[in-house]
């Protein structure tokens, strides 16, 4: 079967190849991928600004429907529909993060598409404990967007209270962005979303996700739009979400005094600020990375509650086979999510 790899270290050496069909041992279930979606750090893998362990298979979001189970599977059946947590794929289960939930943070953690083997392939073979099931009624399509939706459920929902009635700037409108964006809707905040002139596209979404103001910042002062919008005060709330050292001052700057900052994007590289910032404005900041185990059961509930559309964040389906074209799409910002589906 085919699958993408990250062949070796360095920029760049990603390649389509031939693997072996996988074989289900007794404690595992094999699921056959429907779709993956694209993420950030996959290209950040693309780019060796995120730390991967050559050769392995790309891909960590996907949907699937499981096609074999081993003899000990007890919850799981053939032809569930499922989505994967694949960030706990190597834990040692046995550290005060592993045991309280936050397994993100475990010193031996491996997530699938980095670590080990991931979804941009025909089929993945993975434990028991990291199966969700979909509901009926949720399209394997939506149910692929699960991880990045727990990303955004953590970071929106999580860290810190975020009430109706804030005024919240959003930087940078990608997938993450745009699921972000659907979740503080809900509660029922004014959100301005940021973009450059690379991020039309993603923008016209955001505004039909329900942005109040969106503002391309190569054309517009974006320190003077939030201060018209928010009467001289400043935002309540900054959610960075691009990981780009302009985007990230820009968000300090336009916080008001005692606000918060929410940093999502990875950047990759050192940043400079003007650190007193934080500390003439009392700020308080966030840094959220990934998810924990308890987030995943409230992206089930959403996802069966049908709280937020996701479908407008998905903009491409593409054969495995065009994942060039699909990796330039995400690098120069003219799609919203794409997702990857297996070559006939």
């Amino acid at each position: 079967m085919k699958a993408l790899l990250k062949t070796e270290r360095g920029v760049g050496n990603v390649n389509l190849l031939d693997v072996p069909e996988l074989k289900c041992p007794k404690d595992r279930i094999k699921v056959d991928v429907a779709f993956s979606g694209i993420c950030g750090t996959d290209l950040h893998i693309f780019h060796d600004t995120f730390k991967s362990y050559p050769p392995v298979i790309m891909g960590h979001e996907l949907s699937g429907v499981v096609t074999e189970i081993g003899e000990e599977i007890k919850s799981v059946k053939v032809g569930d529909r499922v989505t994967v947590l694949g960030s706990h794929a190597v834990t040692c289960k046995e550290c005060f993060y592993c045991k309280t939930g936050y397994y993100m943070f475990c010193e031996s953690r491996r997530g699938m598409g980095h670590g080990v083997d991931g979804s941009f392939t025909k089929q993945v073979i993975v434990r028991e404990d990291m199966i969700y099931k979909v509901p009926d009624h949720v399209s394997l399509e939506e149910a692929a967007l699960s991880e990045p939706l727990a990303c955004a459920v953590q970071a929106i929902e999580e860290l810190t209270e975020i009430k109706v009635g804030d005024t919240v700037l959003l930087s940078g409108p990608g997938p993450i962005g745009l699921l972000c964006l659907s979740l503080l809707k809900l509660k029922g905040c004014k959100i301005i979303v940021a973009g450059t002139s690379q991020d039309l596209t993603r923008l016209k979404i955001a505004k039909q996700l329900g942005a109040d103001v969106i503002v391309n910042v190569n054309e517009i002062e974006l320190q003077d739009l939030v201060m018209k919008e928010t009467k001289g005060k400043g935002v309540d709330v900054t959610v960075e979400c691009a990981g780009v050292a302009q985007s990230i001052n820009s968000c300090l700057n336009a916080l008001k005094k005692l606000g918060k900052h929410i940093q999502v994007g990875i950047v990759g590289k050192e940043v400079t600020l003007n650190f007193d910032t934080i500390l003439y404005k009392q700020i308080q900041l966030f840094g959220s990375l990934a998810h924990s185990m308890k987030t995943w059961d409230r992206v089930m509930q959403i996802l069966e509650q049908k709280k937020i559309n996701l479908e407008p964040i998905i903009t491409h389906k593409l054969p495995l086979s065009q994942w060039k074209e699909a990796f330039k799409m995400c690098e120069e910002k003219t799609c919203g999510k794409i997702l990857l589906f297996p070559d006939n």
